[in-house]
C-alpha cells in the first residue's frame, strides 16, 4: 500500500478556544480539521473568519459536525428539520465546507421506519447537492433505531443519491458486535468520510465510554489496522480524521496534545504499510566515515590512512575518538 492520504483532526481533540485548536492542528502538521459546531458557536470569530484563519494556515476544513436527529420523522417535523439544514448549509458556505456529518438520530420519538428515514434523508441529499454539498450519514452505537454501520449502510443504499454517502467512526463500528468484515464491500465511493478513535476495552454504558474514553489510535485495545484496511480496500481515499473524545486531553496543552495526534496517525500509517517518509536525498559527495577499532587495529588504521593522505587533525576531550581528514 503505496497511496498518501491527508490527515485530519476534529477540534473536539484539543483544549483551548477554536482559534488554539486550528494553530495547534496546523502546527502539527495536519491537512484538515473537523469543525465541531458547538466549537464554532463559542468563537468570537465568524465563518468566514474562521475560513480564513484555517486558510492562512494551510488547513482544509474537511467536515462540518454534527447535524442531529433529523431522519425517521413526521411531516411537520421533517419540514422543520430541512429548515434547519438550509441554516447549516449556509454556515457551510461561509467556511468553504461541502460534507456535513448527520448523526442517526438518537430521539426516543424516532420512527423505525427504513423506508421513511431513506425517503427523507434522500430529501435532505436533494437539499445539500443543489448547494453543492454532500451529507455523510453515520450509525451512532447508541443509536435509537440505526447504531450499527452495515444498517446505515442499508439506508444509504436504499435512498440511492449521489450526495448522500457514509461517515465510518472506527469507535461506533467497532464497539459494536457487528463484524467490520463486510466494509470492504461497499461501493467505491460511498465512503464520504473517515473518523478513527481508539478506545480500551471497558464494559460500561457507550455514550459515557465514547465521550470520556477514547484514545489515538495505538493507544487502546481496537484493530485499527485491520479497520482501515478493509476503508481502504472499499476505494476510500479521503483523510484519515481523528475525532477524539477524552477528558485528560481536553485539559492538556492543544500543540502538544495535536503532536501526540499526528505521531499516532504516522505510527497507523506505518502498520498499513504507507508511506509517508519523503524519500531520502542523494548525496552529491562524501562527509565522514566512523571506524570501531582495538588496540591492535587501532595503530595499523592510523598507519593505512596516513598512507592515503589523511592527517590527525582532532581529538575528543574525553573519549578515545580521533578525526582525521584528508590532506
Amino acid at each position: 500500500m503505496s497511496q498518501d492520504l491527508r490527515r485530519a483532526m476534529a477540534t473536539v481533540c484539543v483544549s483551548g478556544a477554536l482559534d488554539e485548536k486550528i494553530a495547534a492542528a496546523a502546527a502539527a502538521g495536519f491537512d484538515g480539521i473537523e469543525l465541531f459546531e458547538n466549537d464554532l458557536l463559542v468563537s468570537p470569530f465568524s465563518p468566514a473568519e474562521i475560513r480564513a484563519r484555517c486558510a492562512d494556515l494551510g488547513l482544509t476544513i474537511d467536515l462540518y459536525q454534527p447535524f442531529r436527529d433529523f431522519e425517521g420523522v413526521k411531516p411537520e417535523q421533517l419540514a422543520a428539520n430541512l429548515a434547519r439544514a438550509e441554516h447549516k448549509f449556509d454556515v457551510m458556505a461561509e467556511l468553504g465546507t461541502d460534507l456535513v456529518l448527520v448523526c442517526s438520530s438518537v430521539s426516543p420519538a424516532t420512527i423505525d421506519d427504513d423506508d421513511l428515514a431513506a425517503e427523507q434523508l434522500a430529501l435532505l441529499a436533494d437539499r445539500a447537492q443543489a448547494r453543492g454539498m454532500r451529507i455523510a450519514y453515520e450509525a451512532l452505537a447508541w443509536g435509537q433505531n440505526v447504531s450499527t454501520w452495515d444498517h446505515s449502510w442499508r439506508i444509504v443504499q436504499q435512498a440511492d443519491h449521489p450526495a448522500l454517502g457514509l461517515c465510518l467512526d472506527s469507535f461506533h463500528v467497532l464497539s459494536r458486535e457487528v463484524s467490520p468484515d463486510g466494509i470492504s464491500g461497499i461501493t467505491d465511493g460511498k465512503i464520504f468520510f473517515l473518523q478513527l478513535a481508539d478506545a480500551p476495552r471497558l464494559s460500561m454504558d457507550v455514550l459515557q465510554w465514547s465521550r470520556h474514553h477514547r484514545l489515538f489510535p495505538g493507544q487502546g485495545s481496537f484493530d485499527l489496522t485491520g479497520f482501515v484496511r478493509r476503508v481502504l480496500d472499499a476505494g476510500y481515499r479521503g483523510p484519515l480524521s481523528l475525532e477524539v473524545f477524552n477528558d485528560v486531553f481536553r485539559q492538556a496543552d492543544p500543540v502538544r496534545t495535536a503532536v501526540d495526534a499526528m505521531r499516532s496517525l504516522i505510527a497507523l500509517e506505518d502498520g498499513l504499510g504507507m508511506r509517508h517518509l519523503p524519500a531520502a536525498p542523494v548525496l552529491a559527495m562524501h562527509a565522514f566515515t566512523e571506524f570501531a577499532v582495538d588496540g591492535r587495529s587501532g595503530p595499523d588504521l592510523q598507519e593505512a590512512l596516513r598512507g592515503l593522505g589523511f592527517a590527525h587533525t582532532g581529538q575528543h576531550r574525553s573519549k578515545p575518538v580521533q578525526l582525521w581528514v584528508p590532506t
